[in-house]
């Protein structure tokens, strides 16, 4: 079983707000997948679905025993601005995960614009 609340903070005018994974594994794990096939496959994904991606890795990475620090470089590595809908890195500028896997002592990783946000240029 795992429990994650994920808490996520974007733009400066935007509220955060709070998203809890309470699920059984296979069925969260399930999900991940096909997230990540959708993304495979090029289409991008929105705002939930990239952090229910985050979430994945945070929770594949404590079950094997990496370090808070080597979690969140590879996020870095998961998703592009080309992989996700317009506004989702502005949205997930920074995802705080506690987790809590079977009898593991909680966790908590934070990452910190996951998916870097691309340079606009507003044409008028």
């Amino acid at each position: 079983m795992i429990h994650v609340k994920a808490t996520v903070r974007g733009e400066l005018d935007a509220p955060a707000f709070t998203r809890i994974f309470d699920y059984d594994e296979e069925i969260f794990m399930s999900s991940a997948k096909m997230i990540e096939e959708k993304v495979q496959r090029n289409m991008k994904i929105n705002a939930g679905e990239a952090l229910i991606a985050y979430c994945a890795h945070v929770v594949r990475s404590i079950r094997a025993g990496k370090k808070d620090g080597n979690i969140q470089d590879e996020a870095r590595k998961i998703l592009s601005i080309e992989k996700v809908m317009i506004g989702v890195p502005e949205t997930l500028r920074v995802i705080t995960f506690e987790a809590t896997i079977d009898s593991r002592p909680a966790r908590k990783i934070v990452l910190e614009q996951p998916i870097p946000a691309g340079k606009y240029s507003m044409v008028g």
